[in-house]
């Protein structure tokens, strides 16, 4: 096959799965949703296929153009369509995708942002389907998203499985938006701000972290973390629930207080003026 105009396999990141058992747990993955299917980085159809045949509306996009005219004609009844994967509309409620290693975290940015879909099936690379699954301690990004998203470890796919074989195993992680929230959605933009600005900072125990982060008293984090049940932990150990409680006792007021202390300079410069 001629190259795509986007350079060859390699410079698109494609790694075309070609582990059975894993094209079947996908497949059968995907089965347990409902709606509209959104595949991204089709590749040669292996995944398309058995999609196809659950008989639901199948997009299907890739970045290879000669990839994507060998699949519209193969597969008619499938919509496949010349796309990038960071562009083209999440319309469908589903989204799949054995997506390039090396787009993997703004792929994942992108999903959590868009509002449509209900559930990701995607095979990623093994350790960030681990953290994102909150195997041996949560990212930022996952600590960030689990009051909206519940994140769940599927298989490992290993690095044979794969055409051409990259340098490390596969994972198979499954993403769901939450019906009922943890928190309202208005919150999402400052819990968001709260959880990155704890995960940066310092402080040698999560008392003093947490103070520093929010510009609470030590006592007051000293209170906040026994409330989280979190005393000598970090902040890649603590579970949705345990960043909920700091959140309650002091995100909110960290706010609060932020935005008080703008509004007062905001004050006093008017008055200078």
């Amino acid at each position: 096959m001629p190259h795509s105009r986007h350079g060859g396999r390699h410079e698109l990141g494609q790694n075309f799965l070609t582990h059975r058992p894993t094209i079947d747990l996908v497949t059968g993955l995907v089965r347990a949703t409902r709606g509209a299917v959104l595949e991204l980085g089709a590749g040669d159809g292996a995944l398309t296929r058995p999609l196809a045949a659950l008989g639901r509306p199948l997009t299907a996009i890739d970045l290879d153009e000669h990839r994507v005219r060998g699949l519209r004609h193969a597969l008619p009844a499938v919509e496949v369509v010349h796309a990038d994967a960071l562009r083209h509309p999440i319309s469908a409620t589903t989204v799949v995708g054995n997506i390039p290693f090396h787009l993997t975290t703004p792929i994942l940015r992108r999903l959590f942002r868009e509002e449509r879909w209900s559930q990701a099936i995607l095979v990623t690379q093994w350790e960030v389907a681990r953290k994102r699954a909150g195997v041996g301690g949560r990212t930022m990004m996952t600590a960030q998203h689990d009051p909206w998203f519940t994140v769940a470890l599927h298989g490992r796919v290993p690095r044979w499985g794969f055409t051409p074989s990259p340098s490390v195993d596969g994972g198979v992680l499954a993403i769901t938006r939450r019906d009922a929230p943890l928190l309202p959605v208005a919150d999402r933009q400052e819990y968001e701000r709260f959880v990155g600005a704890v995960f940066a900072g310092r402080g040698g125990t999560l008392e003093r972290i947490v103070a520093g982060a929010t510009g609470a008293p030590v006592t007051a984090a000293r209170a906040a973390v026994a409330r989280a049940d979190a005393h000598g932990a970090l902040p890649r150990d603590l579970g949705v629930e345990q960043w909920l409680a700091l959140w309650g006792a002091l995100g909110r007021a960290s706010v609060v207080s932020r935005g008080s202390t703008s509004s007062r300079r905001s004050s006093r410069s008017r008055a200078r003026g």
